[in-house]
């Protein structure tokens, strides 16, 4: 298992979840949730890179449950080539089927009113995101995912 802080993203249309990883890669913790049409968003995301010396960045890749891309898809694509745009830290996608649906379940068996926990649930999705990813890499010894630049 590679040692480095990552960051998971959650790309959602209107709101973009951000988690990130502790050095050692075993454990995913929520960051911030970003408005996806801030004007800030990439600057904010190359700023949690610095500060975090993030060595690479996990991004949802949401297929529908056949593995076919959807409009949600090419959005998240969209916004890994631009965040691979705007640093030098390696960019991949992982699958994210249900993460949602699980980021709500999770904050009902938690015991979360649904009002108000917009935010916190792209955060948890984007927990998700990222666990899936370092269990996979823990579980394989490969990279999880696929580089943005093979999609």
């Amino acid at each position: 298992m590679r040692q480095g802080v990552r960051l998971g993203i959650d790309a959602g249309k209107v709101r973009v979840g951000v988690a990130q990883s502790d050095p050692s890669g075993l454990l995913a913790t929520p960051v911030e949730t970003i408005e996806r049409e801030s004007p800030d968003l990439l600057s904010k995301l190359q700023s949690l890179v610095v500060e975090k010396n993030v060595i690479e960045i996990v991004v949802g890749l949401p297929l529908n449950l056949s593995g076919v891309h959807t409009p949600s898809t090419e959005n998240a694509i969209e916004l890994a080539h631009a965040i691979a745009s705007t640093t030098d830290v390696p960019v991949r996608m992982i699958d994210e089927r249900l993460t949602t649906v699980s980021a709500h379940a999770a904050l009902r068996q938690s015991g979360k009113k649904q009002r108000g926990t917009r935010s916190v649930i792209d955060q948890v999705a984007a927990v998700m995101v990222l666990q899936h990813a370092l269990d996979s890499e823990r579980a394989t010894g490969a990279l999880p995912g696929i580089a943005v630049e093979d999609l």
